[in-house]
């Protein structure tokens, strides 16, 4: 059993909190983000469990509106867990966890593809408490943009006219969950509201000039999304480099590359110093560090710079986007998709600015309308579009076609 999670601050009235249940075969681990995630207003650990198979058997009974689920554990694994998760119960936001190895990277990314939200690295030990005070605020970011999403949506949950949740009690079914004492109890159903960008009156024109380039910003949800985007639009790719940021740490955009070049059936590669833009091919920036862009004579040439985080973020979209602005102007065509923050905004300004054409990935589809809607709500796009919208858009501006 954990040790009992203090009290969560008070809700809004009419508000419910957002219940989340943590699987992880660590004791210290589930006790340490319980009493994290118990100490923020609006959210509710409701249940823990030390491996996937409890997990899927309880999350019915408790149902949960994120699970924060490790991925290597023994017994069932998290990867094993993932879909029993999702099939039991409809609309669950299942944030995962692995380390930040190779092999973590590989099956955080496998989890994404079997329906997984987001993935969250764990610390690296070496790093001391700054590794830990990182991972804290992720973790606690990426619970409540989740939750705020699952309940906003209005899925499939507790009926407001259920019966209280009973007090925890002993009992020998080996599924039973452990329940922090002291949490809160739950509040009557509704719908948590995060503020909604407002949307502009008008769009921007679309540039007439063909493009030049693609340059792509992504989060949360954005390994899927960039997935299903790239496996549309990359026959279209072959007369212009792309060039994309998604926030990722490193090992993790290696591996993303490569998942990115296979869907659009060209070469992707992380971007490393020096290197020349070509047609055809696709660059992400690598994990802790920004990629930005620089000319050289009738040459375009990749920079790795090791400065600062930009908007919490590195690598970060918004200096990409603005070195793209100023070396293509009315020539770029950016795509900024399902992201939790608002990186990426000022730089579309930038872009929008210089002549160029932005697209955003609507509120509906995205995972997180962070990114996107802190774009429509900069008045810097061109288009809001669905994710299964924007491939054929940008097919038809690339070959030439009417915005």
């Amino acid at each position: 059993m954990i040790a009992p999670a203090p009290h969560a601050p008070e809700l809004p009235e009419g508000a419910r909190a957002i219940r989340v249940m943590i699987v992880d075969d660590s004791v210290m681990v589930r006790g340490i983000v319980s009493r994290w995630l118990s100490e923020e207003k609006g959210v509710q650990v409701i249940a823990t469990h030390p491996n996937g198979q409890l997990a899927s058997d309880d999350v019915q009974k408790s149902q949960p509106d994120v699970v924060v689920l490790d991925l290597e554990m023994p017994g069932m694994d998290g990867l094993t867990a993932l879909p029993l998760i999702l099939e039991r119960k409809p609309g669950v936001a299942v944030l995962v966890a692995s380390a930040l190895t190779r092999k973590g990277a590989e099956i955080s990314l496998k989890a994404l593809t079997l329906g997984a939200a987001d993935y969250l690295p764990k610390p690296d030990a070496s790093r001391g408490m700054a590794a830990a005070d990182e991972f804290r605020r992720e973790l606690t970011s990426k619970v409540r943009s989740l939750g705020q999403r699952v309940l906003k949506r209005g899925l499939p949950r507790i009926a407001s006219t259920a019966a209280p949740v009973a007090a925890p009690h002993p009992a020998p079914a080996p599924v039973t969950a452990e329940r922090p004492t002291g949490s809160p109890a739950m509040a009557a159903p509704a719908r948590i509201r995060p503020t909604e960008p407002k949307v502009p009156e008008k769009l921007k024109p679309y540039s007439m000039s063909p493009p030049a380039i693609l340059a792509v910003g992504s989060s949360t949800g954005g390994p899927q999304a960039l997935t299903r985007l790239f496996t549309e639009i990359g026959p279209a790719l072959s007369h212009i480099p792309t060039v994309i940021v998604q926030h990722m740490p490193a090992t993790f955009t290696a591996i993303l590359a490569e998942h990115v070049g296979r869907a659009a059936g060209r070469p992707c590669k992380e971007g490393t110093d020096g290197t020349l833009l070509e047609p055809g091919r696709i660059y992400v920036a690598p994990g802790g560090f920004h990629m930005v862009l620089e000319k050289q004579g009738k040459d375009t040439f990749i920079r790795i710079q090791d400065g600062e985080a930009v908007n919490f973020c590195k690598p970060a979209v918004d200096p990409m986007f603005r070195t793209v602005a100023d070396i293509y102007g009315r020539s770029a065509l950016a795509l900024v998709l399902t992201g939790m923050g608002s990186d990426g905004a000022n730089g579309a300004k930038v872009i929008t600015a210089a002549g160029g054409s932005v697209i955003a990935q609507d509120e509906e589809s995205s995972v997180v309308w962070g990114m996107p809607g802190a774009v429509v709500a900069a008045g810097a796009c061109a288009d809001i579009l669905p994710l299964g919208e924007i491939g054929k858009k940008v097919t038809r501006i690339i070959q030439g076609g009417r915005a």
